[in-house]
């Protein structure tokens, strides 16, 4: 047996890879077991599975994306903690970037071999690797690997399942704690008895949350005092006095609400102290530095160690320490949501369920907010790690909003056309472009995004030959610009996915509607959403404000947000003229000296242009159109086409045969749309399908554009992307599919085959509300969309599912499993 086969079966009886893992299926390649180790994450989980605590896990960035800078971090991690706990010889160790490139894959081997064979991990009881007598050396195998790796497509989230779950810390302490006694229950339970079980299981456990809240302030808080510093109270206890106010005055008013038909009823009480419950995200942020603060207080005065034990003693004979309690406000606020799901679920009358409905949505937005403020938290440690790491850097990083990719590239600029290895780190709102020594960066430029535009340049590539992969990034005045290379055409799309939405997210779809002019903003309390009435989520840039009259809104939710209040004015025609102060994206040079106008009212194509020869100009309130033709005393002008050539699937002018020799040699769900040269008004879609090419006229009129008489659009970019998420089959019967990718997207790498029947889904789910992705490894949806569940193991409150081929993370308090109602 191969070398490297021995040791995926090692990690799999080490618990570190999963028994039906691709890895292990027929036809299985070397490459694979790479890409499953290349982020490092399974290897600081292996060390904790042959020696617990080991490595402390919130230590290691569990979700890396594929961060060069974040997987480099854990493969150290992974080495420094092999010699120091392991006793291996830095001769035995591989470097990071023989995992991370791929470099050496025979030296990983030869190292998790070395670790197989410690005493650490054969007292696990566990066959090391390899034996004498089948060892078969995979030298050859390992020649290329760097190149395979670099074309993979990373979609293997079922590995973190063998990941310990952080999340579930104090989660055992928790059930503990709200354990209570047996009641005996009929022999045949009603829908009325089980809804009388949920209440009583609401109040009771809301009854020992309350007591162990005053438990911890009572025995603890008060008698460590005369010992620690005010500061050192502040970091450990946080605002525990704070919660446990709340819920004394949140546990009474339950109580008359379940005792008193007059009182307030249940989910009134929860809808009313859903905002007072914001405090739970201070409290989930810091109790994780709380926590390591008492640990190192302890460990540093042997009369507080002593102290923290007689309390505990006083507090609860010793079962629990103070360390354990503080993870139990953690665990209660995550909690109401899933009661009052299984109080709904068994409820009969329409009425109260509707109403009960309205509290579990508020605990499900809330304990969702809680995940953010913790998930966003995370955010900012890595940014800090990026921060220290980056020399030269005088300005937060966190002003420039949430990491989106980062790794090596090649560059040209206007200044130096020789290309240049550079590192780069991409955030929101800024490019940092750096060069790399040893572990830290030199920064070298800074780039704020909000000035420039990318324009993708396929023209000198080449599929067989690294760094001929471009894009170029080019400031709106034309100034400055940059040509960014990149080693393979996958890497290009990954880092062009990411500028996309990037600047999506500084100049987001329907970000001047009605009036207003939102941009990211990071609000300091925790604020709502004007349209949707939900909370934003997180800790920083939450969301947008409006810069005119203060509005807070989530991104998918801009379009559905009030008119503008200091922005009501009507105008008689479509357009005013622009004002001077615009953004930097809108300011570019009109060399015909013609005015830039703002778009007032909608426009989408009625009433036509006369004589029109080409696509008329969609029009949105807020737009911004340079005038390329116009007289004053015309009613029709001119203004510059949509410049569709950035979208992945336009082809602009072909014929049928250029199409159909593009598209044959190409998947199934491959498409493409052209405009027709016939008739340059009108365009078409060609897809492969059933390895034929089909050809799909797209039909204009009245300003709409349609397939099928049934549906209308009022744009291409609309109707694409609905046909991207709905089958043809509604138009077509004999065309069952989706527009599932775009012409000008590279060709899929093919991986092993899974066995028949080895996909895993965990049900469907309906989306209830928009949800605008922020990253390539979030999942956008629309409302009433249908999702497929892939995973509900990631971080809380995040689902990971797919939607026609495309695969991601979303809210799950967004969805509605399977069409239920709430069960």
């Amino acid at each position: 047996m191969e070398l490297w086969r021995q040791c995926t079966h090692w990690l799999i009886q080490c618990r570190v890879l999963p028994p039906s893992h691709r890895v292990t299926w027929d036809g299985a390649q070397v490459c694979e077991l790479a890409q499953a180790l290349r982020d490092g994450v399974l290897l600081c989980q292996l060390l904790n599975n042959l020696l617990p605590q080991a490595i402390n896990l919130r230590e290691v960035n569990l979700r890396p994306q594929m961060s060069q800078f974040l997987c480099l971090k854990n493969i150290r991690t992974f080495l420094s903690t092999c010699y120091e706990k392991f006793g291996l010889k830095r001769s035995e160790l591989f470097e990071a970037f023989d995992l991370f490139d791929v470099q050496d894959f025979g030296k990983v081997i030869y190292t998790l071999s070395a670790l197989s064979w410690t005493p650490i991990a054969q007292n696990k009881g566990i066959m090391p690797f390899p034996t004498e007598e089948d060892s078969v050396g995979d030298e050859d195998i390992y020649s290329g690997l760097s190149d395979q790796i670099d074309d993979t497509v990373e979609d293997d989230e079922d590995l973190y399942d063998c990941v310990e779950n952080e999340e579930a810390e104090g989660d055992e302490v928790y059930e503990d704690l709200m354990r209570t006694e047996p009641v005996p229950m009929p022999p045949k339970m009603t829908e009325y008895d089980k809804r009388c079980c949920c209440l009583r299981e609401i109040q009771q456990t809301e009854e020992k949350y309350t007591d162990t809240l005053g438990s911890i302030q009572q025995h603890f808080m008060k008698p460590l005092q005369r010992f620690l510093k005010p500061q050192d109270v502040e970091i450990i206890f946080i605002n525990i006095e704070d919660l446990l106010r709340v819920h004394t005055h949140f546990l009474k008013e339950m109580k008359e609400a379940l005792a008193n038909p007059s009182a307030p009823t249940l989910y009134q009480v929860f809808i009313k102290y859903k905002e007072r419950f914001l405090i739970y995200g201070r409290y989930c942020s810091q109790v994780e530095s709380a926590s390591k603060h008492l640990d190192r207080v302890a460990t540093a005065r042997e009369d507080v160690q002593m102290k923290l034990e007689e309390c505990s003693q006083r507090a609860n004979n010793g079962r629990f320490t103070l360390r354990d309690l503080l993870m139990v406000p953690m665990q209660r606020v995550l909690k109401y949501h899933l009661l009052l799901q299984e109080l709904v679920k068994h409820t009969q009358d329409a009425t109260e369920k509707e109403n009960l409905r309205l509290a579990l949505d508020a605990m499900r937005d809330l304990a969702q907010c809680v995940n953010e403020v913790k998930r966003d938290n995370e955010t900012l440690r890595q940014i800090t790690n990026f921060q220290l790491s980056i020399e030269n850097l005088d300005q937060s990083l966190a002003h420039y909003g949430r990491p989106k990719i980062d790794g090596e590239l090649k560059i040209t600029s206007v200044e130096r056309r020789s290309k240049m290895d550079r590192y780069a780190f991409l955030l929101d709102k800024a490019l940092l472009i750096c060069k790399r020594r040893g572990d830290t960066y030199d920064l070298k430029d800074f780039v704020n995004l909000h000035s420039f535009q990318v324009r993708d340049d396929s023209s000198g590539e080449r599929d067989n030959k690294k760094w001929t992969h471009m894009f170029l990034l080019i400031e709106d005045q034309g100034a400055q610009g940059y040509e960014l290379f990149f080693k393979t055409r996958e890497l290009k799309k990954k880092w062009l996915e990411q500028f996309e939405m990037a600047i999506s997210n500084i100049y987001p779809e329907n970000a001047t509607a009605n009036g207003h002019d939102f941009q990211m903003f990071s609000f300091e309390d925790t604020t709502s959403c004007k349209a949707c009435q939900m909370l934003l989520r997180g800790t920083f840039y939450q969301g947008y404000r409006c810069q005119r009259c203060r509005v807070p809104a989530h991104k998918e939710c801009l379009g559905r947000v009030p008119p503008c209040g200091r922005h009501g004015q009507d105008f008689a025609g479509t357009m005013k003229k622009d004002k001077p102060h615009r953004r930097a994206q809108d300011k570019k040079r009109n060399e015909l000296g013609l005015p830039k106008m703002e778009v007032c009212q909608e426009y989408y194509g009625l009433p036509p242009p006369p004589g029109a020869i080409g696509p008329f100009l969609r029009l949105s309130p807020g737009d911004i159109v340079e005038l390329t033709k116009a007289e004053a005393e015309q009613n029709w002008w001119e203004g510059p086409p949509q410049d569709l050539s950035l979208h992945l699937w336009y082809a602009g002018p072909m014929e049928r045969a250029a199409a159909e020799s593009i598209l044959t040699n190409r998947s199934d769900g491959t498409f493409l749309v052209r405009q027709r040269v016939k008739d340059a008004a009108e365009f078409a879609i060609s897809i492969k399908y059933n390895v034929e090419v089909k050809h799909i006229k797209i039909m204009t009129a009245e300003g709409l554009y349609r397939i099928t008489e049934k549906k209308a659009f009022r744009g291409l970019m609309e109707l694409v992307e609905f046909y991207q998420q709905n089958s043809l089959k509604d138009c077509f019967k004999s065309l069952d599919t989706t527009l599932q990718f775009p012409f000008k997207e590279p060709e899929r790498r093919a991986i092993s085959k899974p066995p028949a029947g080895s996909t895993k889904y965990f049900g469907t789910a309906k989306a209830r509300y928009d949800f605008c992705a922020r990253d390539r490894s979030e999942l956008s949806l629309k409302e009433g969309d249908i999702i497929k569940i892939l995973n509900k193991k990631g971080q809380q409150g995040w689902w990971r599912g797919e939607i026609y081929g495309r695969v991601g993370w979303f809210p799950s308090n967004y969805v509605e499993e399977d069409y239920s109602e709430y069960c």
